[in-house]
């Protein structure tokens, strides 16, 4: 295990005003105390933050726009005490703005507690964090690799995990900073050549197991060039002139994804064209 650097910053002038919400901000506070403190909200809690959630991402589109200063995070993995950590080196939200990239859940013992974190602060403070969607938001994932089964431990039914999973279908899968930097969880596919090809899809849905939406949960950039047969059997590998030229065809600086651990937090997968962000500090 390695300690890493939970994210990268990209710094510019902005500024961003809360907005009021229109459920009690008391009751969200409260939730938002209970699950710093790695409390889990009760079944019907998680049902009404759900419910709420939907409706504060469902209108974002699937390239959201996000504005500078921003603090860019990869997979969490149901690391809480890593998300903790991240807030106290970052900054707590609303004071800094976060994206997130993804992979919130799986794996580690209180992906509950960390994905219900992640949503109320959206409810709560929607201009100041962005969640993403990572592979690893699907109902088919998490049945294998954990949430599923927290789930059924924590709440004895599987009730609040088809809460959450059905939330997940409402989460933007990519994000653009600054119309600059362009951020998701997995990386690029040979059937998307511009942002517009991303906006149009429908995102509403359980990830399929192929096609462009898939992609982009689950490619992974390569030292060789060209498209290539992803070994994890989703997605494709994609080589630096894949990247550059996706980035000079949509007038991009930089490409930011998830989806790989990278022991110092963060590496760059194809010097100046991609970078890959890893934020669960002592994963293994």
């Amino acid at each position: 295990m390695a300690k890493a650097t939970p994210s990268i910053a990209r710094s510019l002038t902005s500024e961003a005003t809360l907005p009021t919400n229109s459920r009690s901000t008391t009751e969200i506070d409260e939730w938002i105390v209970r699950l710093r403190e790695c409390k889990l909200l009760s079944e019907d809690e998680v049902r009404i933050l759900c419910d709420k959630a939907k409706e504060v991402v469902q209108p974002e589109s699937n390239v959201h726009p996000v504005k500078c200063p921003v603090t860019v995070c990869g997979d969490i993995h149901g690391q809480f005490h890593d998300l903790i950590e991240l807030f106290l080196i970052g900054g707590p939200c609303p004071d800094t703005n976060y994206l997130f990239m993804g992979d919130y859940v799986d794996r580690g013992y209180h992906s509950v507690e960390t994905v219900c974190l992640l949503v109320a602060l959206k409810i709560r403070y929607p201009q100041r964090i962005t969640i993403l969607r990572g592979n690893h938001e699907s109902r088919q994932i998490t049945q294998v690799y954990g949430f599923y089964d927290e789930c059924l431990r924590k709440y004895g039914s599987a009730n609040v995990w088809q809460y959450l999973t059905d939330l997940f279908d409402y989460f933007p899968i990519t994000a653009l900073v600054e119309k600059d930097i362009f951020c998701l969880h997995g990386g690029l596919s040979p059937s998307i050549d511009t942002l517009d090809n991303i906006r149009a899809l429908d995102r509403m849905q359980e990830p399929p197991h192929e096609g462009p939406m898939c992609d982009l949960l689950w490619s992974d950039p390569d030292e060789r060039t060209g498209w290539g047969i992803s070994p994890r059997g989703a997605g494709y590998t994609f080589g630096i002139d894949i990247s550059e030229a996706f980035n000079h065809n949509n007038g991009l600086t930089l490409v930011a994804r998830a989806h790989q651990m990278v022991m110092d937090g963060y590496l760059w997968s194809h010097p100046e064209s991609l970078v890959t962000v890893f934020s669960g500090m002592y994963y293994s």
